[in-house]
């Protein structure tokens, strides 16, 4: 950035037609006079207190509002006419618009778990000027278990009402969107008057916690396009510790590269990443990044001296030039925590601050306000523009056939590895017509590939004589190693790329896969008596399609073990490192030490292991997420939940399980008693053990769904009462 300054969602209710149904009460307030269900916009008039019932009412189902003078930009027509103008406009920009500033307020805040317990003006409303548009972001919003296990808190609400009380008194505001994930919240809001003109709000949230999915760290984003120019705003909160440079990179490359938006998919040659489409990025929240090397005393001198350059160049993220910079006084090394970025054009920087007036957290909000160049339509030079561009489109023969050529047709992934992305790369170049392209698919298939590949972008659209690379990914998951490791499916496709009103193309994808102990199930691991890599492809295969209750008839194979040694392997070294980890099973580790664990347990090479205990103990919750069948077997999974609460009965179902299942169950659990007995320094708890393993050990079987809540709590009622009693 050149400069800088499971989720819960609040969905778009701003447009330029449903205003219309809205009309002001004595007391400022907006009043919806459309029937009940559809979606309208709320205004919010500040300083007017609110019930919760009134700020519940705020927020509506799902919609996506369209502008007017967006109207041809933004609508998702698929006919190649319509796609020919949509770009041409794109390149005639310039010819229609003019760029008009924008005041725009982004402010951050890392609450602590608390709830608001002073008015936010000073932090929201310290300029003279009232803003145009609101980006306000928090994190930590709850500590407690139930918001990362759950999902909900009532935090949500008490944070959304205070800001809406703390606007600018100077101007009535829309929201436009919220978004939550777990403690990581974005609020967008923008004056009523601009509403009309915002259109393709969309959000979207990444978790990069533990299994690289929860919500305790990650990043949430609202993209949206204000008049004619794309804004994506991003608040995060990655890993914190000085010595977590490293996990931080991770988290922001994670956030940057999973982070997609539906409605770009349809855009001329999409790309699926959250940064690059968009004119303008503001970054947001406590990004954790430190200044180090330096010890206290020499970090507070240099402060006292105003000498930021001198600390910038020990600034771990080094990102860009310092205007303002807050540091929190802590016993430690001052830390830069809390941070403000930005990118794009015609933006200027007008301040950037803390708010040392608020004292609910201990950490300080910091704002920045920008005027922001906005590209906005003139009507008249539009509809001349339009017109021009479609008089050219009318002299265009409806006889040419497009064609193209590609750089490769034979793509070959050697040695591929479960939970490894590996990519290949062509690319397009159009001849003299324009051309939709897409991958179609092959007949009586459901989609153009299979699981473990990706194309991307998979459609488009190219002008004569243009270019465009296309990327195929190929990363095989739970979802696809089991059938990998048995042989029922290889690493081979056929993909059909498709031109509109012209011929087909055929790609070949060809590789082989190195089978694993992640996606294998339980029993075909226990007759392993060598490392998988070891052994013979068709043993492999014949093991891995044996029946669970085959493999407790020990007289027809070799005497098996009791588990299997690759889960003994991850369990030993735990119980030998990491008994006493803080946040053992919650903090997460690095994707390279998961692939340094993982070749270790499929070659055999338990002595090479070196990785930190984050890094192994999610492995282990990725081998347990990776199984085909769960430890505990789906067939057992209703009783499970029928017997939760009692003890003596869970038992009894635990006791019916396949032998080698039995004997998994009872070493897991076995280990976290073990855990248990140390928590005064791991922090750990049955409750968070039982609601990390919960969803593991049992999964429910109707198509391998995610559990519902009352599910959830069920699971975990279950295993919670093998980690407080005898087994």
């Amino acid at each position: 950035l050149s400069k800088l300054s499971e989720s819960k969602e609040r969905e778009v209710e701003s447009s330029g037609s449903n205003f219309d149904g809205l009309r002001p009460n004595g007391k400022g307030l907006p009043v919806d006079q459309s029937s009940r269900g559809q979606d309208k916009p709320e205004s919010l008039q500040p300083r007017q207190n609110k019930s919760k019932s009134e700020i519940t009412g705020m927020v509506r189902s799902s919609t996506i509002t369209v502008s007017d003078k967006a109207h041809i930009l933004s609508m998702q027509k698929f006919g190649l006419r319509d796609t020919i103008v949509k770009s041409h406009l794109v390149q005639k920009e310039e010819d229609y618009t003019y760029i008009q500033n924008f005041r725009f307020f982004v402010g951050t805040y890392n609450v602590n778990g608390q709830s608001p317990k002073e008015r936010l003006q000073p932090w929201l409303s310290d300029g003279v000027q009232a803003p145009d548009v609101y980006c306000v972001g928090f994190q930590e919003l709850d500590l407690s278990k139930e918001a990362f296990f759950f999902h909900d808190t009532p935090k949500e609400e008490e944070w959304f009402k205070a800001v809406s009380e703390g606007l600018h008194p100077d101007a009535k505001y829309a929201k436009v969107k919220l978004i939550r994930l777990v403690g990581i919240m974005l609020l967008l809001y923008v004056k009523q008057e601009h509403a009309a003109y915002v259109s393709e709000v969309e959000a979207e949230t990444v978790g990069t916690g533990i299994m690289g999915r929860m919500g305790n760290k990650g990043g949430v984003a609202i993209r949206f396009q204000f008049h004619n120019t794309s804004i994506c705003v991003v608040n995060s909160h990655l890993a914190a510790h000085i010595e977590e440079y490293e996990r931080r990179n991770q988290d922001y490359k994670d956030i940057c590269s999973r982070m997609q938006f539906c409605q770009l998919k349809f855009l001329l040659n999409p790309v699926t990443f959250v940064l690059c489409p968009h004119s303008v990025i503001l970054w947001l929240g406590d990004l954790n990044y430190r200044i180090e090397e330096l010890d206290v005393e020499k970090v507070k001198k240099l402060i006292e001296e105003k000498d930021f350059q001198t600390l910038y160049a020990y600034d771990q993220v080094q990102m860009a030039t310092l205007w303002t910079l807050y540091f929190s006084e802590k016993c430690r090394a001052p830390a830069w925590c809390d941070r403000i970025l930005w990118k794009g054009k015609n933006i200027t920087q007008l301040s950037y601050q803390s708010h040392m007036a608020l004292k609910t957290s201990d950490h300080k909000p910091v704002s920045s306000v920008f005027d922001i160049g906005v590209r906005v339509v003139n009507d008249e030079l539009y509809r001349k523009t339009l017109e021009e561009i479609v008089r050219s489109l009318d002299k265009m023969e409806n006889a040419n056939i497009p064609s193209v050529s590609l750089s490769k047709r034979e793509f070959c992934f050697q040695n591929v590895k479960y939970m490894q992305l590996k990519v290949e790369s062509f690319t397009i170049h159009n001849g003299q017509v324009p051309c939709h392209f897409e991958f179609i698919n092959k007949p009586d298939e459901e989609s153009y590939c299979k699981q473990w590949l990706n194309a991307n972008p998979s459609r488009g659209f190219l002008l004569p004589d243009s270019d465009i690379e296309i990327e195929l990914e190929l990363f095989v998951n739970k979802t696809t190693a089991t059938k990998l490791n048995s042989g029922e499916d290889k690493i081979e496709d056929i993909l059909v790329l498709h031109l509109d009103r012209g011929k087909d193309y055929f790609l070949s994808v060809s590789g082989n896969y190195l089978p694993s102990c992640f996606g294998s199930p339980i029993h075909t691991l226990c007759y392993m008596r060598e490392p998988i890599l070891d052994l013979p492809l068709e043993t492999i295969s014949e093991l891995t399609l044996m029946p669970i209750r085959t493999g407790d008839d020990c007289s027809q194979l070799e005497s098996p073990m009791e588990i299997p040694k690759e889960l003994w392997m991850m369990v030993d070294y735990l119980y030998r490192n990491a008994v006493q980890q803080e946040d053992l099973f919650q903090q997460p580790g690095l994707r390279s030490e998961f692939e340094h664990v993982r070749d270790c347990l499929d070659t055999g090479m338990i002595d090479n292991l070196s990785a930190s205990n984050h890094s192994v103990a999610e492995a282990l919750l990725l081998f347990l997420e990776s199984l085909p069948e769960p430890v505990i077997c789906y067939s057992a999974y209703h009783n499970c939940l029928e017997c939760s609460g009692n003890y003596t009965a869970s038992k009894q179902v635990i006791s019916t399980l396949p032998t080698f299942y039995k004997n998994v169950f009872h070493y897991l659990m076995a280990f976290l008693q073990e855990l248990l007995k140390n928590s005064a320094k791991n922090h750990l708890d049955e409750n968070i053990l039982a609601s990390i393993f919960g969803s593991l050990l049992l999964r429910n079987p109707a198509g391998h769904q995610k559990l519902d809540m009352t599910e959830k709590k069920k699971a975990q009622e279950f295993i919670h009462q093998f980690l407080c009693n005898p087994l």
